[in-house]
């Protein structure tokens, strides 16, 4: 089973970084208010970046890299990908 990385916007412009196996369920979550706190009343949100990863360990440890970045380092990313 394929795990994904993603960012999602949220309507103030922050970024929210997280992993799924289930891209779609888990952007529909975050919209209704049920994703997770941070987005929570940031809604809605819009993906803007995912990535594929082989485990849920690999994109874990990605997910840890990339919150780990400034904002302009994960637009950078985002960018790239595009």
């Amino acid at each position: 089973m394929d795990w994904q990385l993603y960012i999602v916007e949220c309507k103030d412009g922050k970024f929210y970084t997280g992993i799924t196996n289930d891209l779609d369920r888990r952007i529909k979550q975050h919209n209704r208010g049920q994703g997770c706190r941070f987005t929570k009343f940031r809604i809605p949100v819009k993906l803007i970046y995912n990535e594929v990863h082989p485990s849920r360990s690999s994109a874990l440890k990605r997910e840890a890299e990339i919150k780990g970045w400034k904002k302009g380092r994960k637009l950078k990313l985002i960018a790239e990908s595009g």
